[in-house]
């Protein structure tokens, strides 16, 4: 179900820092369009520690909804208080969520012991598809490949999403789980190597901008044509940089309030980009040709890059 490419997607908000719904519907079909693989709500990429939780149960309705389910949804199920894990999880279920992705832990620095019995009880407490989210650089805690063996030895964890950029790291997962466990890469940069190492995947942030271009190159990689994929990696390369010029998901939400898709509006601490880097951001898209003149431009500027 979680193969291929997935938006983490972005959180829209209106100039008062209101959830803006209409947004949000917007560029849920704009990815279901462009042919996404499945979505991504209330990851990193959508600020998700800014949502109330009645927000955050919005915004996944509102995924849903645009889906229909034709279109797979993994929803953000993140916290360092596993009763509070739990409780959401079952929310999430409730409204019909396709799977989890639950981050580890974060701040609290639990032990690979207090890992395993994190996952567990979220695993207990529902009976969806929990993707575990590695991503050390933002909570400081590893998710070491012997953890990972352990938690996939649990039904319901399924596979993980890996960010923490270690190539090496990666290679060592996919001899400690089995195949069935599915590998994605957190990192839109790294794509390649880790479907070529048998992962399944990416969970994307610079599918955000471009969708079609971003599954077009995960799938020629799990098609196994190499070639074609690293021509399509060479051209995004810049703007999978330049999305992390500053912490995620300011110069996303910057360069798609140029790319005239959103109000780039931030919630605190969240700010936006210093303008010498939104300068930068604008010459990369510039140099894609992402800034477009219609919404007819943009999708000639898609089917280009994906040509």
């Amino acid at each position: 179900m979680f193969q291929g490419c997935g938006t983490a997607l972005i959180t829209p908000f209106r100039p008062d820092l209101s959830l803006d719904e209409d947004g949000l519907r917007r560029l849920v079909r704009r990815q279901i369009e462009a042919g996404i693989h499945f979505l991504v709500p209330c990851g990193t990429t959508g600020e998700n520690p800014t949502l109330t939780r009645e927000e955050h149960l919005r915004v996944v309705e509102i995924t849903l909804e645009e889906a229909q389910g034709k279109t797979p949804v993994l929803a953000g199920c993140g916290g360092n208080d596993t009763r509070r894990v739990v409780e959401l999880a079952r929310d999430l279920e409730r409204l019909g969520a396709d799977g989890l992705l639950v981050v580890t832990p974060y701040y609290n620095k639990p032990t690979p012991e207090g890992l395993y019995q994190h996952y567990r009880e979220v695993a207990r407490a529902t009976r969806l598809p929990i993707v575990v989210y590695n991503v050390p650089g933002r909570t400081s805690v590893n998710v070491e490949p012997a953890t990972l063996a352990r938690l996939a030895e649990i039904e319901t964890v399924v596979g993980v999403k890996e960010a923490s950029g270690n190539i090496s790291q990666i290679a060592a997962i996919f001899q400690a789980v089995p195949p069935s466990f599915a590998v994605l890469s957190g990192d839109d940069a790294i794509t390649l190597p880790v479907v070529a190492l048998g992962g399944g995947g990416v969970i994307s942030v610079v599918s955000n901008e471009v969708p079609f271009a971003m599954a077009r190159l995960t799938s020629l990689c799990l098609e196994g044509d190499f070639p074609a994929a690293r021509e399509m990696q060479r051209r995004l390369h810049a703007l999978m940089e330049i999305n992390f010029i500053e912490s995620n998901p300011g110069p996303v939400k910057a360069a798609m309030g140029l790319m005239g898709l959103i109000d780039p509006v931030f919630r605190l601490p969240a700010v936006h980009p210093k303008p010498e880097n939104v300068k930068k951001i604008e010459k990369v898209l510039l140099g894609l040709g992402l800034i477009p003149e219609s919404p007819e431009a943009e999708t000639a500027v898609e089917n280009r890059l994906a040509s």
